[in-house]
């Protein structure tokens, strides 16, 4: 196998893919799962995969499948051809340069490469990148933010298969004295036989976080996060100090110097880190890396990813020491179906890390067809 691998094609489909059921975030319910698929094509005929998903639109990032695929098509493509893909790190820095934001279009790309890389090498990505610390991923289960019976409902669902004793609650979409008492109804009825955080998506300013957030300790809750928008690190700060739950920042962490301002501020006890938001795994790396010289642990967050974008989180997070606070892997188990020959493996709640070449996975192109966008 050559030494280079130059890159003669890049090609992007968009899918639809159906969830099991529909999800409820602070702002919008989704039933659908939109996913862009990149493909990058070498002059050797390996061909790497990476996919662009966003929770549910541009509400979140600002950043939506339509605008990405348009965007590789149109100028990451094109600059990317006749470039050697085992470059990556190289890559990564020269779209940074010449394409300003954009983090889950490059996200996307960039996996491709690494797969690529991987591909070439014939070893997988934590192989590449100097081993795993651990070869399975704790996965918390998202739960929407929809009625105390209908959570509690599929909580004990889980909790009886045995397949997951930690949960996320999503908060923001109701007012916040209906949202605490629906959180806090929960928390009553798994009290003692699950772990439970929630999430509000930066839908509270300080104030209300100060009234609500000692009734959501007292109901047993471990972590809030991103209580507070992303701007507001002093708020965060206040927060974590004056209140014993602890405080994880994700919307406010998206880039290695986004790290540096929130650790110096004092703003946070936990990143969540996610390879869509930083950019790709080369600048999730660098995230981790600050956090763990302030030391801050991480936590794996997702976009809701098919098996292509949750095996290479999985190497991704497995490699990582810094990735310590466990992780929200759970997209595959919440689609209606996958996209891969081989879905990634789960057991007892956990993730198992693959040890195929690359990402480990491949494209089922049946079900690629199926789910193709006319």
């Amino acid at each position: 196998m050559s030494t280079v691998q130059r890159i003669v094609r890049v090609e992007t489909s968009l899918l639809d893919i159906p969830l099991k059921r529909p999800h409820r975030f602070s702002v919008l319910t989704i039933d659908t799962q939109a996913v862009l698929l990149v493909r990058i094509l070498t002059s050797d005929g390996i061909v790497g995969i990476g996919e662009g998903v966003v929770p549910g639109g541009p509400w979140w990032g600002g950043e939506s499948v339509e605008g990405m695929r348009a965007l590789i098509d149109g100028y990451v493509g094109p600059l990317l051809i006749d470039e050697d893909a085992l470059r990556v790190d190289y890559l990564a820095q020269r779209m940074n340069r010449l394409i300003a934001g954009a983090s889950f279009a490059k996200s996307a790309v960039e996996m491709a490469l690494w797969d690529i890389c991987g591909k070439a090498l014939g070893a997988p990505l934590w192989q590449v990148w100097g081993g795993y610390h651990r070869a399975e991923l704790p996965v918390t289960w998202a739960l929407g933010a929809e009625s105390a019976d209908l959570v509690v409902e599929e909580a004990n669902t889980m909790l009886a298969s045995g397949r997951h004793t930690s949960f996320k609650l999503k908060m923001g979409a109701s007012a916040p004295a209906d949202d605490v008492a629906r959180v806090a109804a929960i928390a009553e009825e798994l009290r003692e036989r699950a772990h439970l955080s929630v999430d509000l998506n930066g839908s509270w300013d300080e104030a209300t976080a100060r009234r609500w957030l000692p009734a959501l300790d007292d109901a047993g809750i471990g972590v809030v996060e991103q209580p507070l928008p992303a701007w507001d690190l002093a708020g965060a700060a206040r927060l974590r100090h004056r209140h014993r739950l602890q405080i994880m920042a994700d919307e406010a962490v998206l880039t290695p110097v986004d790290a540096v301002r929130v650790s110096a501020a004092h703003a946070a006890d936990v990143f969540s880190v996610k390879i869509a938001k930083c950019g790709g795994i080369s600048g999730l790396r660098r995230v981790a890396a600050v956090a763990e010289a302030n030391g801050i642990a991480c936590f794996g967050g997702t976009t809701i990813e098919t098996s292509i974008g949750t095996a290479a989180a999985a190497h991704a997070y497995c490699s990582n020491s810094a990735v310590s606070a466990g992780t929200e892997l759970f997209g595959p188990l919440l689609l209606a179906d996958d996209i891969v020959e081989k879905p990634v493996e789960y057991t007892d709640g956990h993730l198992l890390l693959g040890d195929g070449p690359g990402l480990g996975v491949s494209i089922d192109e049946g079900k690629v067809e199926k789910y193709l966008r006319k």
